[in-house]
């Protein structure tokens, strides 16, 4: 498990973050989505499509871990996408990720 993602059950919890392509992807475009995860086995056509909406909007963005590890971690099954709305948790996953 990526140490880095330790804090999503917390946000989950904490009704900081949306997960799912469709969720997120709304999450991105009106704005609430201060930080998404993207999986690594995720789609070539889903990272593409996630990537360019991340840049179109000027949203950070990562891509780790694995669908089902995203999943787990926030009590759900696989997912492929994880948008943090919470200013605050979105931070500190920023500066976890930017520290490695």
């Amino acid at each position: 498990m990526d140490k880095r993602l330790g804090m999503l059950g917390l946000a989950a919890r904490a009704g900081a973050l949306v997960s799912g392509g469709f969720m997120a992807e709304k999450a991105i475009a009106d704005g609430s989505a201060k930080f998404v995860i993207i999986a690594e086995d995720a789609s070539d056509n889903t990272v593409k499509k996630f990537e360019n909406k991340c840049r179109f909007y000027k949203v950070p963005y990562v891509i780790c871990s694995v669908m089902d590890e995203l999943g787990h971690l926030i009590g759900k099954e696989s997912r492929t996408v994880i948008a943090i709305t919470d200013d605050n948790f979105a931070e500190q996953f920023i500066k976890r990720f930017e520290q490695q």
